[in-house]
């Protein structure tokens, strides 16, 4: 038995619009900062507050004290959940096509999702989206650690409930800190862009080229192929 470990943001949903979104907003509402989309997705599978803090390192905004970084902080991570959860109750994202039929049809494979947002986001954007909360064996969310990716705990999480060891998984992402996390895991990962304003560059250092997929469409088959064993 085999097993595909799916990021949920951008790999299954393309819900990284809204997120990114919901930073921006948070952002030039808290602190006045203006954020654009590429910083966010490379920043993602952080923890919200890992990427406040990275975001405030970037943008070099100091508060006059300790406190004040605290409370602006928490703040942001405050005002980005309750736009994001606006927009999942408004207009929720969808699937990417074909998707839920792929994962279907994954039957010889376990099937995890691994996700640096929280349980409660990603179980109501998984239902929303793809109609069907028991599609997975296993859900793994920001709530179930203390550490995002590139630590490679939560990927490792993933195959101790599933009882996979890491050379019979495969994990599906979207961005470099998951991939740099699959890594760190010893875990094999291919990247799959679909709408993502990152390219084949961004994963040149971490991945080979042949193991970055433009959309989950193309992505399918060697899923598939690797689920049923024809791939090692």
């Amino acid at each position: 038995m085999r097993a595909i470990v799916f990021d949920s943001d951008g790999v299954l949903v393309d819900s990284m619009p809204s997120h990114f979104m919901a930073w921006k907003i948070a952002f030039k509402e808290v602190c006045n900062i203006e954020v654009d989309k590429r910083t966010i997705y490379l920043l993602e599978g952080m923890r919200g507050i890992d990427l406040v803090k990275k975001v405030f390192e970037l943008k070099k905004y100091h508060c006059d004290n300790n406190e004040d970084t605290k409370k602006n902080t928490k703040q942001v991570i405050q005002r980005k959940d309750e736009v994001f959860r606006e927009i999942l109750l408004s207009s929720p994202p969808k699937a990417y096509h074909g998707i839920k039929h792929l994962i279907m049809n994954l039957v010889n494979c376990k099937k995890a999702v691994v996700s640096g947002s929280a349980k409660r986001d990603v179980e109501m954007l998984l239902k929303k989206s793809l109609g069907d909360g028991n599609l997975f064996d296993v859900l793994i969310t920001a709530d179930d650690g203390k550490t995002g990716k590139p630590d490679p705990s939560a990927f490792m999480n993933a195959l101790d409930k599933i009882k996979i060891v890491s050379s019979k998984a495969l994990i599906a992402e979207n961005a470099p800190l998951g991939v740099e996390a699959a890594n760190n895991a010893g875990i094999p990962c291919i990247v799959i862009l679909n709408n993502s304003p990152l390219n084949i560059q961004d994963f040149r250092s971490i991945i080979k080229e042949d193991k970055i997929f433009k959309d989950t469409s193309s992505a399918a088959g060697f899923i598939e192929e690797w689920c049923n064993g024809d791939i090692e």
